[in-house]
């Protein structure tokens, strides 16, 4: 997996546990989706639920069924597409990927997962809090 989110600063301790499948690998840092109740899998298209960014490497086929991740913090996140502008609301908009959450997003889901801490152009990382 490529442009994983690097933590800035952890608030504190806010580590939960999400069901991730036997059979999948997933990097560590690798901004996870809703796909079941309390499933998570890699974050992969625009309009991905976020259920955090998990803490360590998934195995596929190591038996483990239960991940920790972050849902709270500063983490460096990578801008897909569009300019950033502080205060900015994002959402998941692929694998790894972030973009601006759009009003009606906003207004009537539940995809906006962090607010971005400063300007950013299309293809940058840039500083999110999450939570």
């Amino acid at each position: 997996m490529a442009n994983e989110a690097v933590m800035v600063q952890q608030f504190e301790e806010n580590l939960q546990q999400v069901k991730l499948s036997n059979g999948t690998s997933i990097s560590a840092l690798t901004i996870l989706k809703m796909s079941d109740a309390n499933y998570g899998a890699a974050s992969s298209a625009d309009g991905d639920i976020f259920n955090g960014i998990l803490t360590t490497e998934k195995v596929a086929g190591d038996d483990t069924t239960e991940g920790s991740v972050w849902k709270k913090g500063l983490f460096d996140l990578k801008n897909g597409a569009g300019t950033l502008t502080t205060g900015d609301n994002v959402k998941i908009s692929g694998a790894n990927l972030i973009a601006i959450a759009d009003d009606d997003v906003v207004e009537h889901g539940s995809q906006a997962f962090g607010v971005v801490q400063q300007d950013a152009a299309a293809s940058e990382v840039v500083l999110v809090r999450i939570g």
